[in-house]
């Protein structure tokens, strides 16, 4: 398989695209000022205790007070609080984590009204970022994530990835991380860490102890509620989870990210730096990757996946809803329930790339096609879990009801990503009254004129609908020509798929959009 990583980088967001074989499987878009991120490590105050809850509410920073459950403190809370506490009482000298005193583990079943009190100070980090009207969740069993493996203070435990099945090697990885890790610190082992030699997991674990030595310094440093230590970007984040051998390619289109990226896969894989490549070209990173005609196919309402079949997926308060129809497809000579057979396998290859892709989380009820035989049942549910297998998300699907209905759950930390592909009239705002289009290109002119001549922005890009764009650029002396000539060599002129047909937008060097439909229109 060819996997290549995509990223966009814009003045206010960043949008990563993962493709496989050239087909867009995984989507993200983050601000550029984006917090709350999973992974991220605040020190928070306890504003509300919720003994019918087992559970309390901590202000992080964020509009609404996360929550925190008793089960999500971790077996050694007393021992984290009691270090959290010292670091703050005196914030000259931090206590070593090897020396600190270990404190009996929590029990299973207690209640959090007996570890907690209002106002109360301690270390959580972010277990899922705000979703709707929900505040982040928290864990307070922090945890610092590698490549390879992951760091836990006040632990010693050492334990291995499950997807790594031969015990030899489970058994090396375990002898070899005991040997090496530190006192007072517990480690899980990633499944990429298979056949990994001891100088490469050696190397890391310093990287990771050295990322809490500068947590606890931030610790020190912290005036009440703060963030203490953010978790690497989220382009960085994928490629530290997704990084193997079918890599191919790595393409940014922003210098600052490129080189970011560059050096940390640098530092994880040296012989492989070269994959990263930047981008210089004019035309949209996405555009030129055919991603943004991948987004407007697979993530409105509908969508079709094969001969006519498409699927129809809602999404409510509680769950995810997707229907299989075959539409107009048929095959001569292929019965009802073979032909619904042949959709329902199809469908569930696409269904395992939509939850991937939208990131999908919670409950999904899918309505596949009624099948009466039983080993067709099997077989989709069987298809269904290989289809799912490449899925880095926790999940578990239970075998067809006999209404034909097939549930899934699936680990969801961070809202399902949604693209609206549906275009508005960018002239009449879905009034249904324009004017004539032939207009247009004059009444671009007459914009760029007053960008120009009247707002004294004498540098910036034109993003236009491919079609306008082959219109304006036909002929010897097309009218980009004669825009270029009148206005300047500065004025860019770029297709953007993105665009819908008589849409337009304008961004200064910056790469920050310029609106000027409210005074073009004061002055026509």
């Amino acid at each position: 398989m060819n996997s290549e990583l995509v990223v966009d980088v814009k003045a206010s967001e960043i949008s990563i695209a993962l493709l496989e074989d050239k087909r867009l499987v995984e989507l993200q878009q983050e601000g550029r000022e984006e917090q709350f991120a999973v992974g991220n490590i605040y020190l928070g105050k306890v504003k509300k205790i919720m003994p019918g809850l087992n559970a309390a509410f901590v202000d992080v920073g964020y509009g609404k007070d996360a929550f925190l459950h008793y089960l999500d403190l971790g077996s050694n809370f007393n021992t984290l609080s009691n270090f959290c506490a010292q670091v703050l009482k005196d914030r000259k000298k931090a206590p070593a984590i090897q020396k600190t005193k270990q404190f009996p583990e929590i029990e299973k079943n207690g209640a959090i009204v007996d570890l907690l009190t209002p106002g109360q100070e301690i270390l959580v980090q972010i277990a899922k970022e705000p979703i709707s009207t929900k505040g982040p969740r928290l864990t307070a069993e922090v945890s610092i994530a590698g490549r390879f493996l992951v760091l836990i203070p006040f632990s010693d435990k050492v334990s291995v990835s499950q997807k790594i099945k031969t015990e030899k090697e489970r058994i090396r990885l375990k002898q070899l991380v005991q040997s090496i890790k530190p006192k007072g610190f517990g480690v899980i082992i990633r499944t990429v860490a298979e056949e990994k030699k001891v100088a490469e997991l050696d190397n890391e674990l310093r990287l990771l102890v050295k990322r809490w030595d500068e947590t606890v310094a931030n610790i020190q440093r912290s005036k009440g509620v703060s963030l203490i230590l953010e978790e690497i970007s989220r382009t960085g984040g994928i490629i530290r989870d997704l990084f193997n051998s079918d890599f191919k390619h790595i393409h940014i289109n922003d210098p600052a990210v490129f080189t970011e990226v560059s050096d940390y896969v640098e530092m994880i894989a040296p012989e492989r730096k070269d994959i990263v490549k930047l981008y210089k070209k004019e035309q949209p990173i996405f555009d030129a990757f055919r991603i943004t005609k991948q987004i407007k196919a697979a993530l409105g309402k509908a969508v079709s996946f094969k001969n006519g079949a498409y699927l129809i997926i809602e999404q409510t308060e509680a769950l995810h809803v997707i229907d299989v129809n075959s539409g107009n497809r048929s095959k001569a000579g292929n019965g009802q329930e073979e032909n619904a057979f042949e959709v329902n396998l199809a469908a569930a290859d696409e269904i395992a790339r939509q939850l991937r892709l939208r990131d999908m989380g919670g409950i999904i009820v899918v309505d596949f096609i009624d099948m009466h035989e039983a080993e067709h049942r099997q077989k989709l549910y069987e298809r269904m879990r290989e289809a799912m297998s490449q899925d880095r998300a926790r999940h578990n699907i239970l075998p067809l009801s006999k209404f034909g209905l097939l549930q899934i759950t699936r680990q969801r930390v961070r809202p399902a990503a949604h693209a609206d592909i549906e275009e508005t009239c960018p002239t009449c705002f879905g009034k249904g009254h324009i004017r004539s289009s032939i207009l247009f290109t004059d009444q671009l002119e007459n914009k760029i004129d007053y960008l120009v001549n009247k707002l004294k922005v004498t540098e910036f890009v034109l993003h236009i609908h491919p079609y306008v764009d082959a219109y304006i650029s036909k002929g010897l002396f097309s009218i980009k020509w004669k825009w270029k000539r009148r206005f300047g060599r500065n004025c860019k002129i770029i297709a953007s798929e993105r665009l819908g047909f008589l849409q337009y937008k304008f961004h200064d060097k910056k790469g920050n959009e310029i609106d000027l439909q409210e005074e073009v229109e004061k002055i026509s």
